[in-house]
């Protein structure tokens, strides 16, 4: 991978905000083709609970990093900044602007700033951990990480096993804290100085010809309460289209289970959940708005770590105007020899 990424355009925003409309407007003016920012997207036979978008949709303007995983096999971080970086390398040597949509923050951050320098998985560890939570619970390991992570622990919720787990986990091979590798990180690479993460540098504000080459649009609402109502629409819209059906079928090809980051994703969880009999079905339309909500709380959060991107209000009447001139301005400000790469 070269030192720097071609001209591309981000476009993001929490779940609901509407990215998918604006992406395809934008693909109406400018010849795009559109990258999925979305650790959800990449599974196949899971289409009702992301949002998946439809076969007219996906016809409208080519589509990558969508339906190429199999529910029962982890996508990480990794794997989204090679594909990701190799496709807007291909995309821009066919003539055309590369799109990256999708709400997945951790992948837009792999591939702005790099990755953190951790400790591979190491099997023999996550077994012990996962053996010490089914006898104590997994608020007794988040009591433990507490003590030596206080950091850490105190972003988690005392029941997310997954990120209680790795966090462990990096303690234990490593002796350092996770919160201690993500400050080395911060020290030796600044968001301001993205040139030493080996990936695109077009997101440093202060300089001028790199500010040229990116631009990250921002959906994000005036209102929290219009994005709760269209949040508790699509849910409701998802519930209708089938998708307890959608995961009956997932469950019943017996190697799933709910602790695969396929099942962990926001909807099949509280579905699977539901039918494993943990809390009435007559409860899983208030449990998964809520779960959205909160999906949508942590990416509005990680958006304002990213003071480079342009805002759009997504409840604005004309923000798909604005979302487009934002996108013109872009493309317009692309100098003949940038577009030759």
């Amino acid at each position: 991978m070269s030192p720097t990424l071609p001209p591309y355009l981000a476009l993001v925003g929490p779940t609901a905000s509407g990215k998918t409309a604006a992406a395809l407007a934008i693909a109406q003016q400018h010849p795009v083709e559109i990258i999925s920012i979305d650790s959800a997207l990449v599974y196949r036979g899971m289409d009702i609970g992301t949002a998946k978008p439809s076969a007219a949709e996906l016809a409208a303007a080519p589509h990558h990093l969508i339906n190429i995983r199999d529910p029962l096999h982890a996508y990480s971080a990794a794997e989204f900044v090679a594909d990701a970086s190799q496709l807007i390398h291909e995309i821009r040597a066919r003539g055309k602007l590369p799109l990256l949509v999708g709400g997945t923050m951790l992948y837009l951050k792999a591939l702005r700033q790099g990755l953190d320098d951790l400790p591979k998985a190491d099997a023999a560890v996550r077994a012990q951990i996962e053996l010490e939570a089914a006898q104590q619970g997994w608020p007794a390991l988040h009591a433990e990480l507490a003590q030596v992570d206080p950091v850490t622990a105190a972003r988690l919720a005392p029941g997310d096993s997954q990120r209680i787990s790795r966090a462990l986990e990096v303690w234990r091979l490593t002796g350092q804290t996770l919160a201690s590798f993500h400050t080395s990180k911060k020290e030796a690479s600044s968001p301001m100085d993205t040139r030493a993460s080996g990936l695109d540098p077009g997101f440093c504000q202060n300089d001028a010809e790199n500010a040229a080459t990116s631009m990250l649009i921002s959906l994000e609402p005036l209102e929290r309460s219009w994005l709760h109502l269209r949040i508790a629409q699509r849910f409701d819209e998802m519930l209708k289209q089938g998708l307890l059906d959608e995961v009956q079928v997932l469950r019943a090809r017996g190697d799933l289970n709910p602790d695969l980051p396929s099942m962990r994703c926001v909807g099949y969880r509280q579905v699977w959940e539901a039918l494993d009999g943990l809390w009435p079905i007559s409860e899983l339309r208030d449990k998964g708005i809520f779960a959205t909500r909160q999906l949508a709380k942590r990416q509005i959060t990680w958006l304002r770590s990213m003071p480079e991107r342009q805002v759009v209000a997504c409840d604005a009447p004309d923000a798909l105007q604005q979302v487009l001139a934002l996108a013109n301005t872009f493309v317009a400000g692309l100098s003949p020899e940038t577009l030759r790469h």
